[in-house]
């Protein structure tokens, strides 16, 4: 980081700045000590700590130019150009007529910045899972989101092999609702009492606290992106009106006969975390 010369600073704006060689002095006689503030040091926090970008960011987040920044604040827009760019350092005082602007504390500034959720889960690293609960899987599943740590919905990979003389699809249901992209191959769904046929490309969307099950009903298997997700009930019609409870929704690990359902398949997926 290049350093400003204290006295170019203040010819540059008529705002006051803290240059690097500030001095913070107290009066020793009342029982307060003298303390120097190390130059590089104070800028290297300054930096760290990124307060130009920020303010950059709420700035250009407003839609807001310099010149209108400063008629709020009070402060040239020579000087708010230097404070982007790391040329000078802000006051406290100065930073409070900026926060105050975008209606931000002090703390926005010197707190940690949040950082995006982002993961990847590579092909390789996954591990495939069977149906649980049964002898003869009729289908076998991949988390996909295994490396999300209290994530929102439950992501998977399903291959669904083909009819098998003698087995019979096993069904279940769970609280909240699910979504079926169907990628290759076809699959009869049931859903209650209604069976559903559905290809390649097709998508469905239900109910999982209706009773549910899966058949791939070609000679080859069929694959399929599945999300579940797990709330309270979102809809309940009465008299003609609708109401929406949303409550608390709270997303967990998939219940007993979905995927994956037993507590054993749970710590499979907390083995691949």
């Amino acid at each position: 980081m290049s350093k400003t010369n204290p006295s170019q600073t203040a010819l540059a704006s008529s705002e006051p700045t803290l240059s690097a060689q500030d001095v913070l002095s107290g009066d020793a006689s009342n029982g307060h000590r003298t303390i120097h503030v190390d130059g590089e040091a104070a800028e290297s926090f300054i930096a760290e700590k990124r307060i130009g970008e920020r303010i950059k960011h709420l700035r250009l987040k407003k839609s807001m130019g310099l010149v209108e920044l400063g008629r709020h604040t009070g402060l040239s827009a020579s000087f708010l150009s230097q404070l982007e760019t790391g040329r000078v350092v802000p006051t406290l005082r100065n930073l409070a007529r900026i926060a105050m602007v975008f209606s931000k504390d002090l703390s926005y500034f010197f707190d940690p910045e949040p950082r995006t959720l982002f993961r990847v889960h590579r092909r390789d690293e996954r591990v495939r899972l069977p149906q649980t609960g049964v002898d003869d899987p009729s289908y076998f599943f991949e988390s996909l989101g295994y490396h999300v740590p209290d994530r929102q919905l439950d992501p998977y990979f399903a291959e669904f092999l083909p009819v098998k003389e003698g087995r019979v699809p096993r069904a279940h249901q769970h609280t909240g609702c699910e979504f079926l992209y169907l990628l290759s191959g076809t699959l009869d769904v049931r859903h209650g009492e209604v069976t559903h046929h559905v290809e390649a490309g097709d998508a469905i969307y239900f109910d999982a606290n209706t009773v549910h099950s899966y058949l791939c009903t070609a000679k080859t298997p069929a694959t399929a992106v599945i999300v579940t997700l797990q709330h309270p009930p979102l809809l309940q019609l009465g008299n003609g009106s609708r109401s929406i409870h949303l409550g608390n929704a709270k997303v967990r690990a998939v219940s007993a006969g979905v995927l994956p359902a037993t507590a054993a398949a749970r710590k499979n997926s907390e083995r691949m975390q």
